[in-house]
């Protein structure tokens, strides 16, 4: 077998699976006319795309922003493809492994909509940004900037670069109902100083789901002469943008969350001019420094997931990125406009539907997080995460597009019960 059949067979092994191709496609087909705002309360369409997961029935699951699980139709296509990989063994490895990967990465960058000398597949957002943390040609006294409610892993990151090259660390606090733009630009705008070096920002807020205005903060930044890292974690397939609009330098997401990627696959956008500026995670020979391949060494890993990656942006595609925007912020402002009024419950996330997409946080008045969500789990079903820090106390809801509002009008009635109990 040649390395050009090799590369398509691998890249076809996906197809004739259940629950995909013609079946997906046709029912699909039967809605492609309806507007994404219309088809988001279509019921029917939504439940044919339910019938493609396999649920687990003991529970009402509503934590998918930590893994959203695959659809039957790319869990097959994994499986097909970790089998080939192990058929074709050290062959695969040694051969075709890597244009592969590079194939993969530059549908990704399609999907970006940056260029494919710009991106690379990593492991998950914390190997993307703490690469940028930790790569950056830092001097004792510089300062970064970022805020308590960013996620802990890439804040202990900046913690170890304090200890090791002497940085400043300088952390703002995100209101959780912001008034404008403008007071979220500012919050960032005063706390950088001639010694600012970078500024790391949330495109969505990992804990309460909000979106902040990304491509105005980095203008303000670039203005002061800082760069600007995006932990897009959340928002990748999540809602429609492309890199290169938002203007920063650096963005990393994970795969696993909004795309349906198996565990172990996320992306690093670095802008073009930057890649040589940035130390790799691990030292990889025979580049330019201004490749960003150079960036990409991590040993030997498992390839079939790369693969896998392809057949969750076929799935993606095939539902349409407006559409599942359209149908995930449908289902937050479902639930969340039936309780913010209610008494005793609290709505951490913004009422403006531009603020908020899929994600939302809800807590209950002198209830602990953590006994909220043991409640909702014990006494209804319903599993979801407890926030306990940085200014938000309640339980992260993150639906899915197989979630539907009926099971969300559980968690409404939960809420109001919760609520109306607390004297």
């Amino acid at each position: 077998m040649n390395k050009r059949s090799f590369i398509k067979g691998i890249t076809l092994a996906g197809l004739g699976i259940p629950f995909s191709g013609n079946t997906m496609n046709n029912w699909i087909s039967k809605y492609r006319d309806y507007p994404a705002n219309l088809l988001a309360t279509n019921e029917d369409f939504w439940d044919g795309i339910r019938g493609g997961y396999k649920l687990k029935p003991a529970y009402i699951n509503l934590e998918n922003g930590y893994y959203n699980f695959l659809p039957e139709e790319i869990l097959e296509g994994f499986i097909t493809h970790v089998r080939e990989v192990n058929y074709q063994g050290s062959y695969y490895m040694r051969t075709v492994q890597f244009d592969n990967k590079k194939n993969i990465a530059t549908r990704l960058a399609t999907l970006a909509g940056c260029s494919p000398e710009e991106l690379i597949i990593t492991r998950n957002t914390t190997e993307s940004l703490d690469m940028i943390i930790g790569g950056i040609h830092w001097n004792v006294g510089d300062e970064a900037v970022m805020a308590e409610q960013d996620y802990g892993s890439m804040l202990e990151m900046f913690k170890l670069v304090a200890r090791k090259y002497g940085v400043v660390n300088k952390i703002v606090s995100v209101p959780n109902h912001p008034s404008s733009d403008e007071e979220i630009v500012n919050l960032y705008a005063n706390a950088i100083t001639g010694k600012t070096r970078l500024l790391m920002i949330s495109h969505m807020i990992n804990i309460t789901g909000q979106l902040l205005p990304v491509r105005k903060i980095c203008d303000m930044a670039h203005s002061k002469g800082v760069e600007v890292m995006v932990d897009g974690a959340h928002s990748f397939a999540h809602v429609q943008f492309a890199i290169p609009d938002l203007h920063c330098d650096y963005f990393g997401a994970s795969l696993h969350k909004w795309l349906s990627v198996p565990l172990g696959a996320g992306i690093l956008y670095v802008k073009k001019e930057n890649i040589i500026k940035i130390w790799p995670l691990l030292a990889e020979g025979g580049k330019e420094e201004n490749d960003i391949a150079r960036l990409n060494h991590i040993g030997t890993h498992p390839a079939h997931t790369d693969l896998a990656i392809g057949n969750a942006i076929d799935y993606y595609l095939r539902i349409g990125a407006e559409k599942k925007e359209a149908r995930l912020k449908y289902l937050q402002q479902y639930w969340t406009g039936k309780v913010r009024n209610l008494p005793n419950v609290v709505v951490n996330t913004p009422v403006d539907a531009g603020r908020a997409c899929g994600i939302a946080n809800v807590g209950i008045k002198g209830m602990k997080p953590a006994l909220l969500a043991e409640t909702l789990l014990q006494q209804y079903n319903i599993y979801t995460v407890a926030i306990d820090y940085a200014n938000v106390q309640g339980c992260r809801i993150t639906p899915n597009i197989y979630t539907m509002p009926k099971e969300l009008d559980v968690l409404v009635k939960a809420l109001a019960a919760l609520g109306k109990a607390i004297h």
